[in-house]
């Protein structure tokens, strides 16, 4: 099945609004922004996110930087394919590929970014990033083979996960709770360590209760064949 003819499932919260607000910015870039510009666009700010959470390690408000950095990543991952379907332009093979094999990269830059800030063990966010990616490659695979192209879960997508992160770096920035620690494995947890890691885990519990979901829905319509002894 082809990636165009797959079912977008887009339940996010933010998902309406969100809609009517690029639609309105593609109907205003000047001629000379493409849908590649703005991809590109998109990955440059989530290399300057991961930059900035790495200086944030000298003077805590770089994470304002970061933070900005994620709404350059937005207009730029999100506007592209709106851009596209607003003037017509789109091209649908070509699309998929490069847009969600960078979103590989901005994914882990992310993560990243989370462990190079004062925020959370590296350790833990590369744990937050492997059930992402995980996550990314049962959507890529339900698209190509189920032919549902699944754009959020739980109600949540790109989009929110992004102010969850500006949410968190603020709390970061201004809480006094910060200094707080817990002994776990014998390492000084904060509550950003707690919290990255209860997100790691629902990311492998979501993929794995989607696998088995899917593969129970597969085995009935590409049931096994009956071996004929030739």
């Amino acid at each position: 099945m082809g990636t165009e003819n797959a079912e977008r499932i887009q339940t996010s919260i933010l998902n309406r609004l969100e809609k009517k607000a690029l639609v309105w910015l593609a109907q205003r870039q000047p001629s000379w922004v493409t849908s590649d510009t703005l991809t590109y666009f998109g990955v440059v700010a989530a290399v300057l996110y991961a930059v900035f959470c790495w200086m944030s390690q000298s003077n805590i408000y770089y994470l304002w930087a970061a933070s900005f950095c994620l709404v350059l990543n937005w207009y730029g991952d999100s506007l592209d394919g709106t851009l596209a379907r607003v003037r017509e332009t789109q091209r649908p093979k070509y699309g998929f590929f490069i847009d969600h094999s960078l979103d590989a990269l901005t994914t882990c830059l992310f993560c990243i970014g989370l462990g190079l800030a004062p925020l959370m063990y590296l350790s833990i966010a590369l744990f937050i990033m492997g059930g992402y990616l995980c996550m990314s490659i049962y959507t890529y695979l339900s698209t190509i083979i189920m032919g549902k192209f699944r754009l959020t879960y739980a109600s949540l997508g790109p989009t929110e996960m992004r102010l969850i992160i500006i949410a968190v770096f603020i709390i970061r920035m201004y809480c006094p709770f910060n200094d707080y620690t817990v002994d776990v494995f014998g390492q000084p947890w904060t509550v950003f360590d707690g919290i990255g890691a209860l997100v790691a885990a629902a990311l492998f519990l979501i993929y794995i209760g989607s696998l088995a979901k899917d593969l129970k829905e597969l085995a009935k319509i590409d049931p096994p064949h009956k071996y004929n002894g030739k």
